[in-house]
């Protein structure tokens, strides 16, 4: 019988609507695969950034900065490359042979211990194109060919090497994590055919998740690294969800029925719960460092895609599955854990006060937590190949720390004051800029020459020098030096071999072929200094510190530059570098943090106080999952482990978005169930109840975490899965053996705190003979309030919620009367109210036969 096909419930749409998804599941398993199909192309569509620096708010100097250097810089590409355990003579053929290939520029090599040391040789590498040309590829590949047979190891952040490598690991994980959640769904389901119908709502959900990261044109590496294990992890409650109401209706229904009707009770079931774990997502949308908006967005669409998947796919999946489902049902490998909630309940007035010092206490603690925010000072629990060159190289060569120091261009004077002043400095290891980098015959590219050092350089006759000069002054509209001191005319080298190579091409200037070509090998070395190191507004110096990339010393000294850089040119300067990226890391993590705990938290109370109707129930709900973020961010800071800073901005919101779901639980069973029981009774079968959905849901998304903690090299993905798994095991186990003892001590407030939603209430009138199945509050032949699924022979006046009332015949009735789990067919004996009410026995003018709860 189609539910409710003749009722006139309010929810008779809701009905028509579950309905129709499962009667045209054909035409939904087709929209499944076309869109599958789509995904498999569109995944490749989307540019993934690996820089954590482009995230920053457009405010911080180092986006500034980098978007300045963008505009106005050239960078070439380059690697670096040692070969360990060779002499220097061989160091020096691989020299000329990685300058004889193709899209090579430049090979810096020589006898120093910063090129040649401990038998190791280092080559710094620079191409002749830009970063983002692939012929830098090609002549990187030609590069890796030429010190393959040597024991090699090879730096660069040409490609997308690095992401290459943690899709790698992310696949490894992936399917670690799929072996898991095989087994938890071997152990929690009842079925075994129950386990390929989760497997395809889950597959579904994460195609088409990956297939719809297009639309955002770029996301980030951890975004895209991570997503897919998160989805699995945070959306497994769904499909859970709805299979249990399957199971559920299918008791007394045939599959299609039941299908229908735990989709209507699924539906808002399902998308309240995934309003606590949306509303922790959101929360990371708010953070100024965009990294936390990123993330955010792209798990709100993962989470919303396995709403669509439970809702849409899963109905059809079951319909083709059910037969088989009856066929290999197996018993209930979870056990009843009674000894829980006797624990629980002797243990109340003990571990409730404990848990509030052990919250207080942890919050101190974690504000000391020692959070990072770059990668230098993380060790991850295995290494990529890239990884491991650049310790290679540092450990035999030193690392690397480049501040670029960009400033206004055209005083190469101020230029020259600058470098030699910051070079002084102890800090400084050794700083590159026009005004110090060498040219020719011992000159550097900014110094002034006259007419005749010119000559004498480039061997030249003095009269064309001076003829260049001349054009040189009226070009540059000096014609006082023309007319008055051109032997004393000096000007700076670069510009002059620039304005030089513009005149020969323009067929201004003709030179002899020994001049022209000292010309165009001087020019070509100039032109590749200028186009990195000075723009047409700015000029740009590339600082090499003795310091740490993360320190307090190095952050002082990026203010020391600023001022020393102020002292020459005023304003608008910036620094760009690592060290300046984590120093506006950590100046926008405070804000940051606190709008992150503030929002989710007052996101996930609005959601819990409709859910609950009361004032006291999601304070301690919530009191309750902070304190278990507190206590898991106390962890690195007992151990003084240092912890990327975005696993705290992102694990606390994901913390607080799903693990709350767990505690929704238990409090949602403990307070249905005290409506009729004991405070004891009542928290022994909610711990017996919820421990399956628990333990399903929970141990998968502290595996995932685990595994994604240690099985990969990225600091920032390492940090999350590290947190996120031990994050949700104290979860679930604070969940477990402290939510209830809150509970139980807070009761009274919970009860006193409780408020009403006056909802306009919709009655049913109906007289003869009904199928009564839903919540109902009302009168039949007395005052009933309870739920129901009942036949009802006599007046009927109720608000029937979450149901239907169904007309019946009277060979209809007979036969359902014969499937109801409790027969009462003796009006003098069992009629009137049911569940709590008015009791009115001994009523001959109706009766009732059904379950009484």
């Amino acid at each position: 019988m189609e539910p409710n096909s003749t009722g006139k419930s309010g929810n008779s749409a809701m009905f028509k609507i579950c309905g129709f998804i499962v009667d045209k599941r054909n035409l939904f398993f087709l929209i499944f695969i076309l869109l599958a199909i789509f995904s498999a192309f569109s995944r490749n569509w989307v540019n993934v950034e690996n820089s954590l620096a482009s995230y920053l708010p457009q405010h911080t100097e180092t986006k500034q900065g980098l978007d300045l250097m963008n505009e106005e810089f050239v960078t070439y590409g380059s690697c670096t490359v040692m070969i360990a355990n060779i002499s220097y003579e061989q160091a020096g053929k691989i020299k000329e042979n990685l300058e004889d290939i193709p899209g090579v520029f430049t090979v810096n090599f020589d006898e120093t211990d910063k090129h040649y040391n401990n038998g190791s040789a280092r080559f710094d590498i620079t191409f002749d194109k830009d970063e983002d040309d692939d012929a830098c590829l090609i002549s990187l590949n030609e590069v890796k060919q030429l010190i393959e047979p040597y024991d090699s190891y090879l730096s660069t952040t040409l490609g997308d090497i690095q992401s290459e490598l943690i899709a790698e690991e992310m696949n490894v994980i992936s399917v670690l994590v799929v072996i898991v959640v095989l087994t938890v769904l071997l152990i929690t389901t009842q079925a075994y055919a129950e386990i390929p119908v989760l497997l395809i709502t889950f597959g579904a959900g994460a195609v088409l998740q990956l297939g719809s990261n297009f639309i955002f044109g770029t996301i980030s590496f951890v975004s895209n690294s991570v997503t897919i294990v998160l989805q699995l992890a945070l959306s497994v409650d769904y499909a859970v969800i709805f299979l249990n109401r399957y199971k559920e209706e299918h008791r007394d229904k045939e599959p299609r029925e039941a299908i229908i009707t735990a989709l209507t009770k699924a539906i808002p079931e399902i998308s309240g719960s995934s309003l606590t774990t949306v509303g922790g997502l959101i929360a990371m949308t708010f953070m100024q460092y965009k990294i936390g908006p990123d993330m955010g967005i792209v798990l709100i669409k993962a989470i919303v895609l396995s709403l669509i998947s439970v809702f849409l796919l899963m109905p059809g999946i079951i319909m083709l599955f059910a037969p088989l489902m009856e066929k290999t049902r197996h018993k209930n490998f979870i056990p009843d854990i009674p000894f829980v909630g006797k624990f629980d309940y002797s243990t109340r007035f003990i571990i409730s006060p404990l848990f509030l010092v052990a919250i207080i206490v942890a919050f101190f603690i974690q504000n000391k937590c020692p959070y990072v925010f770059g990668y230098s000072t993380l060790h991850t629990p295995i290494q990529n190949r890239v990884q491991i060159a650049d310790e290679m190289i540092d450990d035999n060569f030193g690392d690397d720390n480049l501040i670029a120091l960009v400033v206004p261009a055209g005083n190469y004077e101020s230029e020259k004051k600058l470098l030699t002043r910051l070079e002084s400095c102890p800090e400084v290891r050794s700083c590159t800029g026009l005004a110090n980098t060498e040219a020719i015959g011992g000159y550097t590219l900014t110094d002034r020459l006259s007419p005749r050092q010119f000559s004498e350089l480039l061997d030249m006759d003095y009269e064309v020098a001076q003829l260049i000069y001349t054009a040189y002054a009226v070009n540059d509209e000096d014609y006082a030096k023309v007319v008055n001191g051109l032997p004393s005319y000096r000007v700076p080298l670069i510009d002059m071999f620039m304005f030089i190579h513009e005149e020969i091409d323009e067929g201004y200037v003709t030179l002899d072929d020994d001049t022209q070509e000292t010309l165009d090998n001087a020019y070509k070395m100039m032109n590749f200094a200028k186009e990195q190191l000075q723009g047409e507004n700015y000029s740009r110096m590339l600082v090499y510190l003795n310091l740490p990339e993360e320190s307090q010393a190095t952050y002082d000294f990026i203010d020391k530059m600023h001022e020393m850089a102020r002292d020459y040119y005023g304003g608008n300067i910036y620094t760009v570098g690592e060290s300046v990226s984590q120093l506006d890391l950590k100046k926008t993590f405070s804000r940051d943090n606190l709008v992150v705990n503030i929002v989710s938290i007052l996101v996930v109370l609005v959601v819990l106080l409709f859910t609950f109707k009361s004032a006291g129930m999601p304070i301690l709900l919530i009191a309750v999952i902070q304190g278990s973020i507190w206590i898991n961010f106390s962890v690195p800071s007992l151990q003084k482990d240092n912890i990327f800073f975005l696993s705290q901005l992102i694990v606390s919101s994901i913390q607080m978005g799903a693990n709350i779901d767990y505690a929704i639980v238990i409090a949602g069973r403990y307070t249905e169930l005290r409506e009729s029981k004991g405070r004891r009774d009542s928290i022994i079968e909610t711990m017996n109840a919820s421990f399956p959905t628990i333990v399903t849901s929970g141990t998968m998304l502290a595996v995932a975490g685990i595994l994604i903690g240690k099985l990969t090299s990225d600091g920032a993905i390492y940090g999350i899965g590290q947190c996120l798994g031990r994050g949700t095991i104290i979860s679930i186990f604070i969940t477990m053996f402290v939510l209830p003892q809150i509970l139980l001590v807070g009761d009274t407030i919970i009860s006193k705190t409780a408020f009403v939603m006056n909802m306009p209430i919709r009655t049913r009138e109906a007289l003869g003979l009904n199928h009564v199945n839903g919540i109902v509050r009302g009168r039949i032949n007395g005052v009933v309030t309870g739920t129901m699924n009942a036949i009802v022979r006599g007046e009927l006046s109720a608000f029937v919620e979450a149901g239907n009332v169904t007309p019946l015949t009277e060979e209809e009735a007979e036969e359902q009367i014969n499937t109801l789990p409790m027969k009462v067919v003796d009006k003098e004996k069992k009629t009137g109210s049911i569940g709590t009410g008015t009791n009115k026995k001994n009523n001959d003018k109706g009766e009732v036969h059904g379950d009484e709860k």
